[in-house]
């Protein structure tokens, strides 16, 4: 019996003509053809005609349009093959003959195709390499003809691989002359293809967005690290400068309390006492030091006139300890809501007359004037205190804060 297909001795594949065996020499560079009987499939679809080679194009047309009934037409394309190369390839010195044995090499270089159509390609998701084999293969003409290109060869191995072509070579279209895909098709390729890069895209932009929030959280921890340090730094800076306050009164009572022993000791050398015994002095001294305690101490500045007028409020009624912390932690309340809302007028504006005000602090000497020392003045008659919001001095409210602060926490705050 008569061959009816050439099959590829690499592959498999069946194909049609000579003119077949060379598109597919020229795109997987198989070059063992011999003759077959076994004829190239020819299944048409019996709703819109479509002629499909292979039960893979079947399934893939089913997929996409829904049609399932075909009719074998097999028999009726088959026809003896014919061995002849095509006299318009033999004259250009590119056939390829059966068994490739007289194939010559020749220079090899990427094929032209239209950059729009390339352009469109690429925007609907296809890869470079897969668009311009594509436009190649399909003869320029148009985006649908290179899907159509793509669907019948979307398993070619080399699919993504960019063609090579003779330099003397045309502008491809071998493939336009293969069976189409339907304008239904067609429409419903390229709107599935758009709809992927959309998604590809968006996808892309969800990437970025995540990206970007990563940033921004990582710099605003960067930000609070930076502003923990530097609060701690303060803090560090402030007890420092507590510490060395206490140690500078610490020293200075202890040149009062040495200045008054060595008077004590003159004055008994003068009216010809013996020296006063060590154990006497050593338990006279916290009468001496009391005494020292009650000598006053101008305060050089607004912290110690604040620290000083929260001594004075505890001393005032030491026997009321309960009293003394509602009171430091009432004006600590002021001071804070002020600090936090300095624009708003209700948390700088006390009415004196008020009950709970003066039960938690008018009545105690010395909480009107740690306010005023806060920047708060009597206005209206001596009927309210009233805090400007030009003299709100951040600074000042902080300093406050911390003394009331000092105040609460520390048990020994005004014994000595």
């Amino acid at each position: 019996m008569a061959g009816v297909s050439l099959k590829c001795g690499d592959c498999g594949a069946l194909l049609r003509s000579v003119q077949e065996a060379q598109e597919h020499a020229e795109l997987t560079s198989h070059s063992n053809f011999s003759e077959s009987t076994e004829a190239v499939l020819n299944l048409v679809c019996a709703t819109c005609g479509k002629p499909c080679r292979s039960k893979t194009e079947t399934d893939l047309h089913t997929k996409r349009t829904g049609h399932t009934d075909f009719v074998d037409k097999t028999s009726e394309a088959a026809k003896p093959i014919s061995l002849e190369v095509p006299k318009a390839t033999a004259d250009s010195g590119e056939a390829i003959d059966v068994d490739m044995s007289g194939s010559q090499p020749e220079e090899m270089v990427e094929p032209e195709v239209d950059k729009e159509l390339l352009k469109e390609l690429e925007a609907m998701g296809f890869p470079v390499a897969r668009a311009t084999r594509a436009l190649y293969y399909s003869g320029n003409a148009s985006v649908e003809a290179a899907v159509n290109w793509v669907v019948e060869h979307e398993n070619d191995p080399d699919i993504d691989e960019m063609p090579m072509v003779p330099v003397s070579g045309g502008g491809g279209g071998g493939e336009a002359s293969k069976s189409s895909l339907t304008p239904e098709e067609i429409k419903l390729k390229a709107q599935e293809l758009r709809e992927r890069a959309r998604k590809k895209k968006e996808e892309e932009e969800k990437r970025m967005e995540r990206e970007r929030e990563k940033e921004r959280i990582r710099i605003g921890k960067e930000l609070l690290e930076a502003k923990r340090i530097e609060e701690e730094n303060e803090r560090k800076r402030i007890l420092a400068l507590r510490k060395a306050e206490k140690e500078e009164e610490k020293r200075a009572r202890e040149k009062i309390r040495q200045k008054l022993e060595e008077d004590k000791a003159e004055r008994r050398r003068r009216l010809g006492l013996p020296p006063e015994d060590p154990a006497t002095t050593k338990s006279s001294a916290p009468v001496v030091e009391e005494k020292k305690s009650m000598l006053p101490i101008r305060p050089a500045t607004k912290v110690e006139q604040m620290r000083e007028c929260l001594r004075s409020l505890k001393q005032n009624h030491k026997d009321d300890d309960a009293k003394v912390k509602r009171a430091f932690q009432t004006l600590l309340t002021y001071i804070g809501n002020v600090a936090k809302n300095p624009n708003e007028e209700k948390f700088r504006k006390i009415r004196l007359s008020n009950q709970t005000f003066q039960d938690r602090v008018g009545a105690l000497k010395g909480g009107l004037e740690f306010l005023e020392l806060c920047g708060f003045e009597k206005i209206e008659g001596g009927e309210f205190l009233f805090l400007p919001r030009e003299k709100v001095d951040m600074a000042v409210l902080n300093s406050a804060g911390s003394e009331l602060t000092s105040a609460i926490n520390n048990p020994f705050f005004g014994v000595l």
